[in-house]
Parts: structure tokens; C-alpha cells; sequence
């Protein structure tokens, strides 16, 4: 099949995951909040039409923006559009009053094939965000054997992780892999025929990819960390997760800054503690309800966890404390 032209457009309009349990999680609505994961817009408009006198939103890329040109003039000077990272989002503003993330990847960025997000379309096998920086293509062609595997263990939790890489580094000693469904077939033939109703093969495999060119785990855990620098006392952080990894970070995260790290060993002696920079809402995350799952079967893996800063100052944390993964040599 051919690479789709750039004139390839999203073929449906966005649905963004949770938003109803997200706005009753954090009502009311009101002030200024940060939306780090902008994308297509839709919890920005979200927040803005539930009340909040401000909404500056984050993202790392352009096309987002682009987009967003036709319905942005709506909202005047309430909507501030923000290029960058979430990361760094104590940058470009404090004292806010909320801060949203939805670590979930674009819809437009899948359905646009030139971007090289999908198995399913056939694209470069690029997967860059901002789309600046080394590509996928240029870890599959370029990295060690060794350094391809763990990233797709580490960062995709694909169990074959070994036999893909040394298929890759086999192929790509005959011809560069450049395109997503030479890799797609690539990690096809490694594993067994999916079943009815199993993920494609090349889900695990493409989503290691895709958080390692994109740095995904560490911006996580940078903006955790900047989100807790940039928010007000009483403002609320609300993390919308669609894997297990991703959540395992943000829950302990909050774990930590609610003062509720205790002691790994029990016989250790008592640790004192700084005063917890957040109170969690619910210890159970947030899941979509049967009116959601029915709408949006994107939500079936998402989950939302809501925190309020208190005004305990903020911080230092070791990334490896909520087991943020990591590949040596990358």
C-alpha cells in the first residue's frame, strides 16, 4: 500500500477520553489551568466551556496548533496556545489553578500515515512528536541489537523482545527499514497469529518505539514534577493513563507526595518525611462507565487519578522511586 500523501487529514473528530468524570472529579471549574497534551483540542474546550477563565495549552507539536486555528478565535484571550513540552510547563506559568495530562497518543497523529504512529498505515517510520530529533527509523537502523530489545521490553513490555531485535538488525543488514508496515510484518512474523480479538502483534513493539524517540517516561515524571512546581495551593493535577507502566508512575508519584511512601523495610528505622506536597482524591484510579465505553471504546484502558496540591513546598524525587523504566545505553 501506498504512503498517504500530506494531504491526509484526520478521518474523525476526536473524542476525548474521561472528560465528564475529569470536570466532575475537579468541580467547579474556574481559574487558570494548563492543559499539557493539547492535541486536538478537546479537553482545552472542554475546561473552557465548564468555566475556567483561562486555559494555556501545551504542545510539543505544530500540527496541533495548525489545527486548531479555525475554532481557536472562539475563545479570545482565554485560550493561550503554548509550543513546548509539558515538562517544562513551570516555564510558562504558576500559580495555576489545574493542571490536565492525557498521556494517551493523538488521534490525529495516528490517522495522519506521513507521521509513522500506526501499523495499520503504511508511512516513514518516523513516530516524532515534534517532529524534530532521531526517529524511529534511525534507532531501528542505527542502535545495538542489545539496546533495541530492551526498548522494546522496557518501554513496550513485549516478552519477544530479543527475536524481534535480532530480526531487525537481520533485515536491516539487507536494506534499511524505513517504512511502519515493513516493520509491522517485520514483528508479525516473531510472534504467533493474533486471535480474534487480540491487539495487532506489532502494538507492544511500536509503542516501545514511540516512548523511546519521544522520551515519553521521562517527560511523565518531569512533568509530575513540574506540575507540582506550578500549581497553587489547592490547584489539582488530573493524569489520564492508558497502560499500566504509565499509571504505575503516576500512582506512586502521588504515593510519595501524599506522605504515603512508609518505609520499604518494616524493621527499618523510622524515616522522617517532608509534609506532602498533594492530597489524592481517590486511591482507586477513575475508569470510563458504560455510557463512555459505548461512546469512545478508545476509554476501555484509560484511568484517571485527581490530586490537590497542599502548600508544602515542592521537592526533589528519584525517578527509579515510582519505577520509571530505563534502557542503558539509550
Amino acid at each position: 500500500m501506498a504512503a498517504a500523501a500530506s494531504s491526509d487529514t484526520p478521518s474523525a473528530p476526536h473524542t476525548p477520553v474521561l472528560l465528564r468524570p475529569i470536570l466532575e472529579a475537579v468541580a467547579p471549574v474556574e481559574g487558570v489551568w494548563l492543559d499539557g497534551t493539547f492535541g486536538a483540542g478537546g479537553y482545552t474546550r472542554g475546561f473552557l466551556d465548564a468555566g475556567a477563565d483561562k486555559v494555556i495549552a501545551v504542545d510539543r507539536d505544530p500540527l496541533a496548533f495548525e489545527m486548531a486555528a479555525e475554532w481557536a478565535g472562539e475563545y479570545g484571550d482565554r485560550l493561550v496556545m503554548q509550543r513546548g513540552v509539558f515538562s517544562k510547563m513551570d516555564e510558562y506559568a504558576s500559580d495555576l489553578d489545574g493542571v490536565v495530562l492525557d498521556l494517551g497518543v493523538s488521534s490525529m497523529q495516528l490517522d495522519l500515515a506521513e507521521r509513522g504512529f500506526s501499523f495499520m498505515r503504511d508511512g516513514p517510520l518516523d513516530m516524532r512528536m515534534s517532529q524534530d530529533g532521531p526517529s524511529a527509523a534511525d534507532i531501528v537502523n542505527e542502535a545495538d541489537e542489545e539496546v533495541i530489545a530492551n526498548i522494546l521490553f522496557q518501554f513496550g513490555e513485549e516478552r519477544a523482545s530479543r527475536r524481534i531485535a535480532a530480526a531487525i538488525v537481520r533485515a536491516r543488514n539487507e536494506a534499511p527499514i524505513v517504512s511502519t508496515l515493513k516493520l509491522a510484518k517485520l514483528v508479525e512474523g516473531c510472534l504467533p497469529r493474533a486471535k480474534p480479538g487480540q491487539s495487532h502483534p506489532a502494538t507492544r513493539s511500536f509503542q516501545g518505539l514511540r516512548i523511546a524517540v519521544n522520551n515519553e517516561y521521562g517527560e511523565l515524571f518531569q512533568g509530575l514534577m513540574a506540575a507540582e512546581r506550578a500549581l497553587k495551593p489547592g490547584g489539582q493535577l488530573a493524569v489520564v493513563t492508558f497502560h499500566s507502566v504509565e499509571d504505575r508512575m503516576v500512582k506512586r508519584f502521588l504515593t510519595a507526595r501524599s506522605g504515603g511512601g512508609g518505609n520499604a523495610n518494616r524493621f527499618a528505622p523510622e524515616v522522617a518525611q517532608d509534609a506532602p506536597q498533594f492530597t489524592v482524591k481517590k486511591r482507586k484510579a477513575i475508569g470510563p462507565d458504560a455510557q463512555e465505553l459505548e461512546e469512545n471504546p478508545r476509554s476501555r484502558s484509560a484511568k484517571l487519578r485527581v490530586a490537590i496540591r497542599t502548600d508544602a513546598p515542592s521537592g526533589s524525587l528519584d525517578a527509579k522511586s515510582i519505577g520509571m523504566p530505563m534502557v542503558k545505553g539509550f
